[in-house]
Order: C-alpha cells, then structure tokens, then sequence
C-alpha cells in the first residue's frame, strides 16, 4: 500500500520521519531525553506543510502516540498556514480526518480517535466562514449518514463524538485557542446557533429513539448502549448551550420565565442551567411528545435493570437523568403565551418520571441507608430545583395536585424533613448524600422564596407552603440544637460544628433565614420560646450544672435569630425585612410585638454581661462572639433607623389603630427602638457591652474584631445615631479607655486602626465643624504626643529595639493610620495638624527602624493613607509642606534601602527581604499615585494667579528616586508591578511632555521598564504599557505636526535596555511592538489596544516602517509567502481609507486593517 501511494525519495523521507516521532513517542513515555523528544515532535509540527508526513503517519504508523502527535501537528500547521492554503487543500483536509475516524472506529485507541475529531472540528471552525452553503452541506451529509447508522454501530458512535467536538469549538467556553478576534468568534457561534444546532439535536434524537428501542426490547450489546449514552450526552450539550440569538428578546415573558432567578450562582451549584432556545425549538423540544419519551426511556430502562444496583450510576443513566434535568429548566419564549398551560403541562409529564426517585421520601432514604446509590435521589432533589427556578411558587405547588391529593411544595417539605432527620442520625463529620441533598433542596427554597419575597407582594407562598415552611424550619431548629449539644462532647479538634465561624455558615443560615420568614407568624414566637427556655435553664443550673451544652445552644440560636429578623449590613444600610414588615399587623402594643419581644429577650441577655459574676460563668467568649454579631446585624436595621414611623409626632404617640395598621409591622417595631423610644437605652448597653469585650476579653481576638470591625463600625454609618452616641456617658468613658488604658494597646493592630477610626467616624454627629475637630483633636492629642515624645528622648536608639518600645510604635501608627483614613472634609483641617505634627517624627522612626520591616511598612503606610486624604483639600502652602516633605521621606528611604537585598546570603533571607521591600515599595507608589490626584481634583480656595507645586515634576522625581530600587526581579510581584506600571502608564499619559525633559538616567529607567512591560504575561500590565506607548507616539505626531519639538531628542535617540544603539524611544518601540505582533504568544484581547500603539508608532517613524517591512518582506523565500506578506503591509496602512490623521475614526479604521493584517500573515510569520 505504502508503495502504491508514495514512491521513491517521499516514501524513504516520510518513513524516516515516522521512525523519528516513534522513537521520539518512545522516549518521553519512557522518560530518556525527554527534551529532544519534544523538540523532534516540535519540528514536525512547526515545519512548513508537513501534511503528508502527518497523514503518513496516521496512516501507518503502529504506535497510538505517534498517530495522535501526527494530528496535532496537522492541526497545528493548518491552523498556522490556513490563510494561503487552497480551497481544495482544506476541504481534503477535513475529508480526511473525517475518514480516518469513519475507518477506524473500531480503534480500541480512543483518545486517537478523539483528537482527529477534534482536529477535524477545529478545521472546519476555521473555515466556517469561508465555506459555503453547499461545502458544509457535504461535510455534513457524511456525517449524518454516518449517525443514522448506515455504516454500523461503532461508525455511529463516533460521528456523535465529531458532533460533540464540533459543538465544543463553537462555544466560546470551550473552543481551543486559534488566535482569531472576538468578531470571528461570535460570527461563527451566531451561524452555528441558528442554523445547524437544531439539525444536530434532531439528528441525535433520532439516533437515540432507535437504539433505545432495540436496548429496551432485547438484550443489546455495548455497543448500543454506547451510541445512545453518546447521543444524550450530546442532547445535554445542545441543552446547555447559551442561547443568544435564537431566543428572542424576553418581551411578553409568561408568568413561568418571569420567575427566573437573575444570576446562575445557584445554578452552578446545583449542576443545572436555566436554558431558553427560543420559539424555533418549540416543535422539536415540546410539540413532537419528545420530553414524555425520554421520561418513559429511563423508567424502561430503570425497570429493566432494576436488579443491578449499580446501574444508577452509569454512564447511560446518568445521562439521562441529567438530559430530564435540563428539559426541567426550559424556559422562556419556547413556550407560547398561553397562560402557561403548555409549560404546566410540560413540567407535568417531568415530575411524573420524576417523582419515583425520591417518594416515599423515607423509604427511598432507607434504601439508600441500606447501599443503594444515593445519585437518583440528588437528581430528584435537582430537578424539584430545576422547576422551582423557572416557575411562580403557587404554579410549583399545583404541578403535583394532578396526581396526589397534596401539592408539590408538600412533596418538597417532607422530603426536606427526611434528609434532616438523617442528618440528624449521623455523628460523622465526613459530607454524607444528606448533606448534599440538604443543601440542593435549601437553594430550592431560596429560589421558591426569593422570587416570592421580591418587589411583587402578590407572589407569595399558598397556604400549603406556609406550613410546609413552618414544618422544615420546626426541624431545622432541632437539627441545628441537636447539632450544638453533640458539638460539646465531640473530641475530634477538626468538628465542622464547634470551629465554623461565623462568616462560614453564613449562607446555611441564610437559606434558613428565608424558610422562616415564609412562616414568620409561627417562626418567630418559635424562636423567642426556645431562647427564653434555654435562659431559663442556665439560670436555672448555674453552679449546679454544666452549662456548655446550653450555651452552645444559645449561640445557635443567636445567630438564626440574627438571620431571620435582620438582614447583612454589607453595602447598603439594611431595611426591615419585608416578610416581617407584612407580617404581626393585629399587634398594637409595641411591648407586645413578636419582634420586640424576640430582640428585647436578647438584649437583655446581652445586657447581663455587664454582670462581672454572670460574665464569668455563662458568658463565654464563644457565647459573646454571637451576641457581639447579633447586636452588629440588629442595630443596622432596627437601631434609631432612619425609616422610623414618621407619621407620628414624637411626643404624641403612635396614633390610631388604622394608622398604625396602614403603616405595618415596620413602624410599631421602629418606634420602640427610636431615639423617642427605648433607642437611647439600648445603645447605652450596646456601647458598655462593647467596653466590656474589650476590657474583660483580652486575647480574643475574633471577638474583639467583631466588636470593633462590625459592631462598633454599624453604630458610626447611621448619622442619628451618631448625635447620641457622643453625648453619651459610656462612650466619653470608651474613649478615656482608648486613650489612657495600656490594656487596649494590646489589641490586634488591625483592631486599633478600626477603634480609631471608629471615634472619628462619630463626629457625624458633632453638628458644630469647630466641636468637630476640636473633638477630633481630643482622640488623636495621646497618639501625637506619646510619639513626639518618644522620638525626643535622647536614649532612643538604645531602647527603640525593646519589645515594650515597638509595640507602642506600633500601636500608635496604626492608630493614626485609623484616624488618617476616616477623613472627611469637615475635619480635614485637624487631621491636617495631626499628620503634621508627626512628620518629624515619622523621618526620626523611619531612620531608627530602618531594619524593622513591620515598623517601616507601617509609616509609610500611614504616610499614604494621611495624604490620600488631605492633598485634594489642601491650599498652595499646605501643598508644598506635603509634598516636600514626601520627596524627604521617598530621599531617606532610598538612601537606607538601596543595596539591602543583596546583603542577604540565604535564599529564605532573600525571599523574606524580597518580600518585605515589595510591601514598602508598593506603599512608596500609591504615595505617588494619591500626590496626582491633586491635579485632577482640587478643593482648595486658592485663586488662579496662587503659585502651585508642579505635581508632575515631583511625581516623576519621585518614580526618579523610587525607580532604582525595583528591579525587574521585584517586578515579578503582581502586585507591585501591577502598582508600578499604573501610576507609570498614567504619568506617560497624562504628561508625556515631561518625558522631553528626562535626563539620561531616569530616561533610559522608563525605557527599561516600558520594555519589560511590553512583554509581562499579564494582560493588564502590556495593555498599561501600550496605552503608555500610544500616549507618547500621539503626542510626539502631533506636536511635531504643529511644528513643535515633541519628546525632542528623547524622540531621536537612545541606548536600548541592553546598551546597543538603536534610535530613540519610539523606533525602538516600532520595532518591538512589531516584533511581538508577528512573532510572540500575547491575548487576543491585546490587539485593539496595541493598534492604537502601532498607529502612532507608524506616522512618526514612517521610513523606519518602510525599512522593516522590506527586511520581512524580502526575508521571505516562498515567493507566495513573499507575495501575501508584500499585500499585507500595503493594506495595513491604506485599507479602509485610512490616512495621516491621528483621529477617532482612524484609529478604528486601522484597527480593522490590523485585525486583517495578522489573520492574514502571522501563522506563516511564525514559522520562519
């Protein structure tokens, strides 16, 4: 055969190549020279055409790995040469990967057969465009032969694989990389979704239908089951597929997608995707009976295998569940505006296969109990999930009623009931089926509950939902005490229960929270009898019993409390919840309230930790953590709120009946805790509890960073409550703390930055701006003082290393940096003078502390956070104060850093050393970030004609100073590099005059870096550098148009960064952009911005483009290649009409000619 195909010197050479990658094959899987290995398999793949070798060795060659490199080459050289191959070539190139997988399905080498598919389908991607009508038809018309089963069973299996594959590359997702623009991406997904997925989807129905029959009907074999496991799977991929344009626009939604979730957070984790194809699908998805067929083939198959207990878990019935599962998530236009009745009827012939795997709910539990696969019962779990997600609660509850005498939401209650009470049964820690079930069926009840708790009122539960809620959370307060009981006796250190944080059960709760709320008339009183009873008991038993396992109790329930009646405080100030706020209207008596009931029992609890006895033998640190928390979420919403019951005159009462009726449940709540109520009184406790944790708890610091970085922060955000906080006795005597305590200079540094910034946050309610900052320099006066004080002391630097002396340091610059941070303009002038005070001071440390690298970053951080503040208040005086001594403070660090690094002989002392510069010197950067701003904002009163600080002068003194100490190894910190080529990009293009007035040095700096930049591997940063470039091209083209010199000499001449002469910054650059264009792996995302580069790049060095496009150009030996490149370069800079003029429209203009121009010549540039 090989004799009759190729001949003489092509038969030896293609031989010879074929032993070459076996060998090569050979060498790697047996780990000797696994380089050169790689190298052989490279040059085949990056030669010129090797299409022939490569066919030849798939053709031929006996070794698997071989065949499969061969096809990766192929891929790689079409993809590379696709833009000068013929017609013809790529057709056949196509034909025969299709063939080959046609003629060697029976290969027991799969993952062969599956990368020639996916070469295949990667060809024929990159010519969708290009091919047409009529050549895709008959790529096409094998393909389905091939899947109707005209050449057999195995010939069948993996054409749906090729579907499978051709699919992949069209999603945006899951396509390989070719390095083609969005443009072309989205044009082919667009071709494929409305004209050829349809197709594919029938075609493997079709399959489907008939080897499921022969399956269900006889003892078929493998390979049957094969074909149709395919063919679902493929079903599944079509119906996960995003849909776009064949969707529609969800104008005229029906009542069932107008219940769809808006985000896919839930979605992801329950493994289902809310799918909507459109009307075009309607015939194929609903009218043709297609989902009642896949229903009754898994009860057929279900049925017929039923003795095999493992069958659950393969592969053909997984696929068909989770096929069933996505048809429960159709929604959408697929549907007609019917009322809803044929997504009704739909969901209806879904549940009824559907509601075998999980009822009876106990009897399919002890089945699982007794080793039967849990997999069928979670998939249940998921599609009553699937349903809830894309219908109304009551439309959910009425689905089932056609077939029992109880609705869906019944169904959905008791099954929720059975996986608690397992859960409940089990002492392992490991997550059993149950765990997972409980969380499945908790996001359905987010999705049931949060559609029905949004702004429409009438979408609420039906009365069946409300007892099934009431039922659920009934036995999730059992399982949750349950669970803190067993927590105390377990002696394994790792117990989930006993160390979750708070924040890590959050989103339990959360969904929980939800539950309740839908029940709230019977939750709340529930909740507020079981934590009076558990008071009672620890009352009750102090000194008698053990009272951890009641406290554990109590801390459950604090924090379900917290989570049905208050939301989080993140972002917004937090409202009343509205299933409260429609809830409890009968009640008059605010006393009587449900609410104020609950929240006053916890206070007062909370209160009696006051007590120094009570706090000693019930008040645990665990236990204070959830009150701390509880009070934090609480305060937020019903503390002094703002929404309070305004209707009503203060002293007049809450008014009639009707009144407070019309109002709701919000007002008689909100009027017992305002400031005319018992609001005064409860901040009071909150503010002494507070002093109690921090004074009475030392070392805990999770408690104490919840009193300081959550409660104490949710008591400054709210304004009114400010105005009573300052003049209250507990808070003066907090502050007295703060400043003259030493206990409180042992909180966590983080906790003295938030406590500061607490105090002064609190002058919102100082309504005088005089009492303001008199009032601010009162909390900073001990901080200023301790540190001018301690810097005055002539022994200094002999007791400045004691741990005693840099704790102090410490604490007080972080105290400082608290106060520095909560800046707002009514008391910038005393945050002023307290920076100002310490300049001094902050030089002397900076010298002294030179080798403590906690101490440094500190003052540099304190630095940064004090300027960013002030330098947009500040006048021309002021100004110049800050930003000389800034330049002092970047000068003094330089001259005790340069060199540090190197002093460090150990790689770990490097690595630390390393690191802790990169800190000070991303903190140096923001300095110099947050000087520029003065120069984009400006609050000062200075007038016109005032003499101003240049600002760009000293930030670019500064980069001159700070610049020698970041070497390109630093640079390899994100972070820091991510700091440095912002604050650069934004000096070069906001100023690029100054770089004209560069010295050489600093010059040549920016050079280097800009270089190394250009070629970073983060995307952000070569974007940074390309805008940079553009700034300075734009600026030169322009100027010197007008006449003007531009950049000047910087423009003409240089040193590149490794010392050859090569011209000035901008031919250095032309090149370099050029070069990385042509010949470098950089994003897709990249082009358009490095156009706007290269544009600028190019009127400026015009005869120096003309230069590099004649070297590429005649460096080319194909005289094709030499041709198409010649093409290329011409249409690049006049395709389109584009001309000299440095505008919009031209830049747009040669973003397209760019685009064009690398689609059309990097894949053979590559190979030379």
């Amino acid at each position: 055969m090989e004799g009759q195909q190729y001949q003489g010197e092509l038969l030896a050479y293609l031989q010879s190549t074929m032993r070459a990658i076996e060998a090569a094959c050979t060498s790697i899987q047996m780990h000797t020279n696994p380089a050169a290995a790689e190298a052989t398999i490279l040059s085949l793949s990056r030669s010129p055409q090797p299409y022939k070798a490569c066919k030849f060795i798939m053709e031929n060659s006996q070794l698997a790995n071989a065949r499969f490199q061969a096809a990766g080459a192929l891929r790689d050289a079409a993809i590379r040469e696709w833009s000068f191959l013929s017609s013809d070539d790529r057709n056949n190139l196509i034909n025969f990967c299709l063939n080959f997988v046609f003629q060697h399905a029976g290969s027991p080498e799969g993952y062969v057969q599956a990368k020639v598919s996916s070469v295949a389908a990667q060809l024929l991607k990159r010519g969708w465009l290009e091919f047409s009508v009529s050549e895709k038809e008959r790529f096409f018309y094998q393909v389905n032969q091939a899947i109707l089963g005209s050449h057999g069973l195995q010939v069948q299996f993996v054409s749906i694989n090729f579907l499978e594959s051709l699919v992949s590359e069209f999603s945006p997702t899951t396509s390989s990389a070719m390095g083609l623009p969005r443009e072309f991406i989205e044009q082919c997904r667009k071709s494929i979704e409305l004209d050829y997925l349809k197709v594919f989807y029938c075609w493997t129905r079709d399959a489907a239908l008939g080897v499921a029959a022969r399956i269900i009907e006889s003892d078929s074999g493998t390979d049957e089951v094969k074909v149709c496991t395919a063919a679902l799977r493929f079903m599944l991929q079509i119906m996960t597929w995003e849909f776009r344009y064949s969707s529609n626009s969800v104008k005229n939604i029906n009542i069932f997608s107008d219940a769809i979730r808006p985000d896919n957070t839930l979605l992801n984790r329950t493994e289902c995707i809310v799918v909507q194809p459109g009307p075009a699908w309607r015939e194929v998805l609903l009218s043709s009976g297609h989902a009642i067929w896949l229903v009754k083939l898994y009860s057929a198959l279900r049925q017929k295998f039923s003795r095999d207990g493992f069958w659950i878990d393969c592969p053909i019935a997984v696929a068909a569940r989770k096929v069933i599962l996505q048809f429960c998530s159709l929604a959408g236009t697929v549907f007609p505006s019917d009322g809803g009745r044929l997504h009704e009827h739909h969901l209806l012939q879904l549940l009824s296969g559907v509601i075998k795997w999980i009822d009876p709910p106990d009897a399919v539990s002890k089945e699982i109990e007794s080793g039967k696969s849990s997999s069928e019962l979670l998939d249940g779990c998921r599609a009553l999930y699937a349903m809830a997600t894309v219908t109304t609660p009551s439309t959910f509850d009425k689905l089932l009623k056609s077939m029992r005498p109880y609705g869906t939401l019944m169904l959905f209650s008791n099954l929720m009931c059975e996986v608690l009470k397992v859960l409940m049964t089990k002492e392992s820690d490991e997550e059993t089926w149950s765990w997972e079930a409980r969380d499945i069926l908790l996001d359905t009840w987010t999705a049931i509950l949060t559609t029905s708790s949004g702004s429409s009122e009438n979408a609420t539960l039906p009365p069946e939902g409300v007892h099934a809620a009431a039922s659920v959370f009934l036995l999730i307060v059992e399982s949750e005490l349950k669970g803190a009981c067993a927590s105390v006796f377990n002696d394994d250190s790792a117990s989930d229960y006993l160390h979750a944080s708070i924040s890590a059960m959050d989103e339990r709760l959360a969904s929980y929270a939800l539950i309740a709320r839908a029940a709230t008339d019977v939750t709340v009183p529930l909740l507020t009898s079981l934590f009076n009873d558990r008071l009672s008991r620890l009352h009750q038993g102090r000194g008698i019993v053990d009272p951890t396992e009641t406290m554990e109790e109590l801390y459950s329930l604090l924090l379900l409390i917290g989570h049905v009646i208050a939301d989080e405080g993140e972002g917004e100030t937090p409202l009343v919840p509205n299933a409260i706020q429609r809830h409890f209207l009968d009640y008059v008596e605010a006393e009587k309230h449900p609410v104020v009931v609950l929240s006053s029992s916890v206070i007062r609890f909370a209160e009696q930790s006051l007590d120094p006895e009570a706090r000693s033998s019930i008040f645990s640190p665990r236990l204070m953590e959830a009150i701390i928390w509880f009070l934090a979420r609480w305060a937020l919403s019903y503390l002094m709120s703002p929404e309070e019951y305004k209707e009503a005159n203060h002293d007049s009462g809450l008014g009639s009946t009707n009144q407070i009726q019309s109002y709701g449940s919000k007002g008689i709540i909100l009027k017992f805790f305002s400031e005319y109520g018992n609001g005064k009184t409860v901040l009071d406790i909150i503010v002494r509890v507070c002093a109690t944790t921090l004074l009475s708890y030392p070392g805990e610091n999770f408690l104490q960073g919840l009193t300081c970085c959550q409660l104490l922060h949710a008591l400054v955000r709210q304004k009114n409550i400010c105005v009573h906080l300052v003049e209250l006795e507990s808070w003066r005597d907090l502050g007295h703390t703060f400043a003259n305590e030493k206990i409180l200079f042992m909180l966590n540094a983080s906790h003295q930055k938030s406590l500061a910034q607490t105090f002064i946050l609190s002058t919102a309610g100082v309504k005088n701006s005089d009492t303001a900052n008199q009032y601010v320099r009162n909390v900073t006066s001990h901080m200023t003082t301790y540190l001018a004080e301690l810097c005055d002391k002539r022994d200094l630097r002999s007791i400045a290393e004691q741990p005693d002396i840099i704790l102090l340091v410490t604490c007080l610059l972080e105290r400082l940096r608290g106060a520095a941070g909560a800046c707002e303009p009514r008391i910038q002038k005393s945050l002023y003078e307290m920076g100002l005070s310490v300049l001094k001071a902050i030089l002397v440390l900076l010298e002294i502390y030179k080798h403590e690298s906690a101490v440094v970053y500190l003052l540099l951080k304190f630095v940064v956070d004090w300027v960013d503040g002030q330098i947009t208040h500040l006048e021309a005086q002021e100004t110049s104060i800050v930003v000389d001594f800034c330049m002092r403070l970047l000068q003094l660090y330089s001259s005790l850093n340069i060199g540090k690094i190197s002093l460090s002989t150990s790689s770990a002392l490097l690595s630390d050393a390393e690191t802790d510069k990169c800190k000070d010197l991303r903190a140096l950067l923001q300095l110099l970030s947050g000087l520029c701003s003065k120069d984009l904002v400006d609050f000062s009163s200075d007038s016109s004609d005032t003499p101003t600080t240049n600002i760009s002068q000293v930030v670019f003194y500064g980069l001159h100073i700070v610049t020698p100490l970041i070497s390109l190894e630093l640079l390899k910190y994100p972070k820091l590099c991510h700091d440095y080529f912002s604050l650069l990009s934004h000096m070069l293009e906001v100023y690029p005059e100054m770089v004209g007035q560069l010295n050489g040095e600093a010059f040549t700096r920016v050079l280097q870096t800009l270089d190394f930049g250009l070629h970073h591997q983060d995307v952000d940063v070569v974007s940074m550098c390309l805008r940079a470039l553009k700034a300075l091209a734009s600026y030169h083209y322009k100027e010197t148009t007008c006449g003007r010199p531009g950049l000047g000499s910087q423009a003409s001449s240089g040193s590149h960064p490794t010392g050859e002469l090569k011209g000035g910054i901008l031919s250095q650059f032309l090149r370099s952009l050029l070069h990385l264009l042509l010949f470098e792996n950089y994003s897709s995302d990249l082009v358009g911005v490095a156009a706007d580069a290269l544009f600028p790049l190019i009127l400026c060095e015009q005869g120096l483009y003309q230069t590099l496009g004649n070297e590429l150009i005649q460096g080319q030996v194909n005289p094709n290649f030499r041709s198409r490149l010649s093409n290329a370069f011409y249409a690049l800079t006049s395709a389109n009409q584009l001309s000299s003029t440095l505008d919009r429209i031209n830049c747009q203009r040669f973003r397209k000619n760019l685009t064009a121009f690398l689609i059309e010549v990097r894949g053979f540039m590559r190979t030379m």
